[in-house]
């Protein structure tokens, strides 16, 4: 059996008669396997505790500690009481921490925001290195998890916010919401029993020690650390609901650090030596400082795992554009060049499909090239009518459409006004007016390829390939998310939400390429 089926089988066996808590034995689990802690926030009567006893369950021979904190409580209580017999014997200050904190594997603190400036310190400590100084002696913690409880975030302006960054997993928990299971979980008499494969699937100290040197050893690839710098970068610059301010989450380096052991874990327990995207999952739960930030810093964890994916697809999107814009750029110079006077063929063209006047207002008007080829002559004494506007695609532009019927039907001449045109063998006349036109010299003319030279070859790129390889790259993702046993039923659904908006823009570039390739 693989480490990723023991642990299965293991969260199951622990799981029994634990109704709705599977997350929070999950990410508890890699919270330890990781050596780092967690915190449950959620009312009272939600089961933390027995999370915490069941995770202990995990580990072969190993010793709990549990306490309630009240703003009572003394680091004898935590701790374990100074000795008396030192005190009096060699005047030492040592406390026997038998039964107590220090020399436990797994810890349960409720109401962990209760307690006194002199535990928050010890505890900063025994969190960050794993240590507890015992009078002279500094001893090393057993220490694989501990699981903080409370029912409110701690308190602004009271020194905590040091302690709440200890937690690198923040999960919420909350009361049974299926009603099926609520039933099932009220109705429930039987005691719970594991069974005897339990001792054979439990961790031994062994193990757990090996474990953590082969953690050590994973790599964090280079997609993962992409990934990372783009939440980073993030969530430095969040936008508000409404779009108009801008506002950040702070996150600790010392918080970064943990998080990738976090991800590192996450890979050793899924068989491999090097992270992927699909560990990134897990960040959603170490990422915010207020639960009003959760569904933020869900999307943007999400999105990261998808952001080199995105980033091909977007690249190959633009490619399809641009020789889509070249292919009509192509027939309009093809169904201009029919109309074109010899004098035209030094005329530069602009974005495909127009050419620019180089003395009329600021030199930003542009006339769409098919129509001046087809203007009447000035010296036939006759004109057509035009419609000059700007292009709501480039405010700074102006264009120039002429039309051959007076009818005009469907011409909104409030965005824009009317024009007459004409043209001789150099110029454009616009009411009357004599432009000029931008042209290559006669210099350039000899060293410049055709426009139509410079339009992309669009069918020497294998688009239909790329876009297959993407949807591929896309539904691997969405595998390896699904197989991923810290993602959680609420992770997946809300990665299926963002992979099917994905697929409707890859099934729009199919089309668009579609369109390229074969109309």
């Amino acid at each position: 059996m693989d480490i990723k089926e023991r642990i299965i089988a293991l969260l199951k066996e622990i799981g029994k008669g634990v109704y709705e808590k599977d997350t929070e034995l999950r990410l508890g689990m890699l919270a330890a396997l990781a050596g780092e802690s967690i915190i449950l926030l959620g009312p009272p009567g939600t089961a933390k505790s027995m999370v915490a006893r069941r995770l202990k369950d995990a580990f072969k021979g190993a010793v709990s500690f549990e306490y309630l904190m009240s703003r009572f409580s003394t680091p004898d209580d935590i701790f374990g009481p100074v000795s008396i017999s030192k005190l009096k014997v060699s005047d030492t200050y040592e406390r026997v921490t038998e039964g107590y904190m220090p020399t436990a594997d797994v810890v349960f603190l409720d109401e962990i925001w209760k307690a006194g400036p002199a535990i928050q310190n010890t505890l900063l400590t025994a969190l960050n290195e794993k240590v507890f100084r015992n009078g002279d002696k500094e001893v090393k913690l057993p220490l694989k998890l501990l699981i903080a409880a409370s029912n409110e975030l701690p308190a602004e302006g009271e020194g905590l916010e040091a302690l709440w960054d200890r937690f690198l997993v923040r999960c919420i928990s909350c009361s049974i919401k299926e009603d099926n299971t609520f039933l099932s979980m009220i109705l429930d008499t039987d005691e719970v029993t594991y069974s005897t494969r339990l001792k054979e699937l439990q961790i031994t100290p062994e193990e757990y020690a090996e474990w953590q040197q082969q953690i050590a050893q994973v790599k964090v690839d280079k997609s993962v650390q992409a990934s990372i710098l783009y939440i980073r970068n993030r969530m430095k610059r969040l936008k508000d609901e409404h779009g108009e301010s801008e506002y950040s989450i702070y996150i600790s380096d010392r918080r970064w650090k943990k998080a990738v052991n976090l991800l590192k874990a996450s890979a050793f327990i899924h068989g491999r030596t090097e992270t992927n995207p699909t560990d990134i999952a897990v960040l959603a739960y170490c990422l915010w400082n207020e639960p009003i930030e959760r569904e933020v810093v869900r999307e943007v964890v999400t999105k990261s795992v998808f952001a080199e994916v995105s980033k091909q697809h977007q690249q190959l999107q633009s490619l399809v554009d641009n020789a889509r814009r070249g292919k009509r750029a192509a027939k309009a110079l093809k169904d201009s060049k029919q109309l074109a006077r010899k004098e035209d063929a030094n005329l530069i063209l602009f974005d495909d499909f127009y050419y620019r006047l180089s003395t009329y207002n600021t030199g930003n008007t542009y006339i769409f090239a098919a129509d001046f080829h087809r203007l009447p002559d000035m010296s036939e004494r006759s004109s057509i009518l035009g419609h000059l506007y700007n292009d709501q695609t480039a405010p700074t532009k102006e264009r120039i459409r002429a039309f051959e019927k007076p009818g005009l039907k469907g011409v909104d001449f409030h965005d824009g006004r009317k024009v007459r045109l004409m043209r001789d063998s150099k110029y454009l006349y616009i009411d009357g007016v004599r432009c000029e036109l931008e042209r290559y010299s006669a210099r350039e003319m000899a060293a410049a390829k055709s426009a139509s030279d410079n339009i992309l070859e669009f069918k020497e790129y294998d688009y239909e390939n790329e876009i297959e390889q993407i949807a591929t790259l896309l539904n691997g993702i969405i595998m390896s998310l699904e197989d991923n046993i810290f993602a959680t039923p609420e992770d997946r659904a809300y990665i299926r939400s963002v992979v099917n908006e994905y697929m409707k823009s890859v099934a729009q570039t199919r089309s668009d390429i579609s369109k390229l390739l074969y109309e």
